[in-house]
């Protein structure tokens, strides 16, 4: 199992309110990224505060000998222990008032991957003939779609398109999607915030995949944004086998 990751500023922010980690578990890998939101430094405070708290409950509750079921459940314990610890900083400091951040997760061991979700960062399965997005994002206009409001193709300019119904540090309590892939062979992945996926198509990233060497490829994800305007912090991070 191998993973590369990257995270830039982009072109038109003046703070990176990103945050993006790889670890290794044994032969597994752990990835999550997370885009904070909020005032002043805010959302830079909840995007690292969600990724250490993240990899520390993960760290201290994961065992090799863990049932599938019992993985999906620490990821979950996970999210919702980044989202206290977010959730009390904010109510100590009126400066932290309204921050959050989203957060997607991948846990990858030799026969399965784990995916969490809180927000509108992505993860993707990349297959031999494209881009499958797992994630749902958690903002208005895809509640107004799951509710017949507004067609599929309305998502991509509603104007509350950003504006998120789900993020993690916002509520006391959290609620968490879970996926679970199982695989025979081998099996890619991609995490991203929406600085890439909010301005590249699923086709445009597809092919800088596909053209890259693995080591490279998430600097030139990045570079794709940037191509675009660069009009947010863009943050990616790719598993492979």
């Amino acid at each position: 199992m191998r993973f590369r990751f990257g995270t830039d500023i982009g072109l038109k922010r003046e703070e990176n309110q990103d945050a993006v980690r790889c670890e290794y578990f044994g032969h597994n890998v752990l990835a999550a990224v997370c885009d904070g939101m909020g005032g002043e430094r805010a959302g830079r405070e909840a995007s690292t505060l969600a990724i250490d708290e993240f990899f520390q409950r993960f760290s201290v509750g994961y065992s090799e000998s863990m049932s599938d079921e019992d993985i999906r459940k620490l990821l979950m314990l996970s999210m919702s222990a980044a989202n206290s610890v977010i959730y009390t900083r904010a109510r100590l400091d009126f400066k932290n008032f309204g921050m959050g951040t989203t957060c997607v997760a991948a846990f990858v061991n030799k026969k399965s991957a784990f995916i969490a979700n809180v927000g509108d960062s992505r993860a993707y399965l990349i297959t031999d003939s494209g881009l499958r997005r797992i994630t749902t994002d958690h903002n208005v206009a895809c509640l107004l779609f799951q509710q017949g409001k507004i067609t599929e193709e309305e998502i991509e300019t509603h104007p509350q398109k950003h504006m998120l119904v789900r993020a993690v540090g916002v509520e006391k309590t959290i609620l968490t999607d879970t996926f679970m892939l199982d695989y025979s062979d081998k099996i890619s992945l991609l995490l991203c915030s929406d600085g890439l996926s909010g301005y590249c198509s699923d086709d445009e990233i597809y092919d800088v995949i596909l053209r890259t060497p693995f080591d490279t490829v998430a600097d030139e994800l990045i570079n794709l944004a940037l191509g675009k305007g660069g009009r947010d912090n863009i943050t990616v991070a790719v598993i492979s086998d």
